[in-house]
């Protein structure tokens, strides 16, 4: 089990200013493998190395060779994502970054937690720095090191490590709770728990409402207002994942099966007309949730697995019946057959787990379900 710590250096003026002249030339041969790659179609990283590695090592002579190769690795991961994009049709350029994070590996860095220091490799030479761990991932410490990502903002630099843990003893269990994901109830599960707050979509029509009226205005203090707005908007959502996350795996037993709807190219399939709706589903950030919920939910032996979204809002979990009229509204679920009726989000989450269930070849352990609108209300 891998968790990520995000240490916060804190370098003399001297250090940093080789921390900065180090990520500036690990840039630079950044920026020329990927030009290569990028003109030439070319993403194989051993012919990038062959083409690349002799002519950046004579012109930076005192980046080390290690850190040239971390330059040509991440190039060519950025040039293969850019050239994927292509051949589907859509925008690509040339990849380019402000300051390209280094990537350490046990050859050029190491992290000793007894005395808060770590060593890293620049263009003078190592460099030992003090750090501080956050309060949160102070449980991590004392973990095996592996790689490390240093990274710099606005002066402030960091050290990205990666620790190995020993997964988790956890006795697994025949339990398995479907997630229903939406715009308008963020989670919904099938063991009858509404998760997110209310306020959350308020929030964000605020900051898009100020951001709108600051962007019309159009003056000075109007864009200094808007750089201070600069990725708020990212860090709450952030925020919200962070939280509904937690609490999907809190309301979940360790060594049981989280179920979830495959949401990848949901943009692209669903037609909504332009206004609120389109704007918060195309910054709808499932992914982000689906990984903060996975490295939780993994730390308490719980396994998190996606099936096919088609027609879970439109099938009576029931009876089985399914129509695209069974769906009355936001709402409410009601079934043309049987007259079942329900919360129509907690509908679909019971078809999202008994999806994975019939996956299995097993069934719903529990009996016919017999909920009604009024005992959602009371419960």
């Amino acid at each position: 089990m891998d968790r990520t710590i995000v240490l916060q250096l804190t370098p003399t003026h001297e250090q940093a200013t080789l921390l900065q002249q180090t990520l500036q030339e690990h840039t630079a041969c950044f920026h020329t493998v990927a030009e290569e790659g990028f003109t030439s179609q070319c993403s194989n990283g051993v012919e990038l190395h062959k083409r690349t590695y002799y002519d950046l090592r004579r012109e930076y002579p005192n980046l080390p060779s290690q850190l040239v190769c971390a330059a040509r690795v991440k190039a060519t991961e950025a040039v293969k994502s850019a050239l994927d994009r292509r051949k589907k049709g859509l925008k690509a350029s040339t990849p380019h970054s402000r300051v390209c994070p280094i990537r350490y590996d046990a050859r050029s860095y190491w992290v000793k937690w007894e005395s808060l220091t770590c060593s890293l490799a620049t263009v003078e030479g190592r460099v030992q720095l003090a750090f501080t761990v956050p309060k949160h991932a102070q449980k991590y410490i004392g973990g095996k090191v592996c790689s490390a990502d240093l990274c710099s903002r606005k002066g402030k630099y960091t050290l990205h490590v990666v620790v190995s843990l020993p997964d988790p003893l956890v006795t697994p269990s025949q339990e398995v709770v479907g997630v229903d994901l939406g715009l308008n109830h963020p989670a919904v599960t099938s063991n009858r728990h509404f998760l997110g707050e209310r306020r959350w979509k308020e929030q964000e029509r605020r900051i898009f409402r100020l951001r709108r009226k600051l962007q019309a205005k159009g003056t000075k203090s109007a864009k200094r207002h808007l750089r201070k707005l600069s990725g708020k908007l990212f860090r709450q959502r952030k925020d919200h994942d962070h939280v509904l996350s937690k609490r999907i795996v809190q309301h979940t037993t360790p060594g049981s099966t989280i179920v979830l709807e495959n949401l990848t190219h949901i943009r692209s399939r669903t037609r909504m007309r332009k206004g609120e709706g389109q704007r918060r589903l195309h910054s709808w950030s499932f992914a982000q949730f689906h990984a903060f919920l996975s490295y939780k939910a993994q730390e308490k032996g719980i396994d998190v697995v996606k099936v096919d979204p088609r027609h879970t809002s439109q099938t009576c979990s029931r009876c089985g019946h399914q129509a695209r009229n069974n769906r009355r509204s936001q709402s409410l679920f009601l079934c043309r057959v049987c007259g079942f009726s329900l919360n129509a989000d907690l509908n679909a989450s019971r078809n999202i787990r008994e999806k994975h269930l019939a996956s299995l070849g097993t069934s719903l352990a529990s009996g016919p379900l017999s909920d009604d609108l009024s005992s959602h209300a009371s419960a």
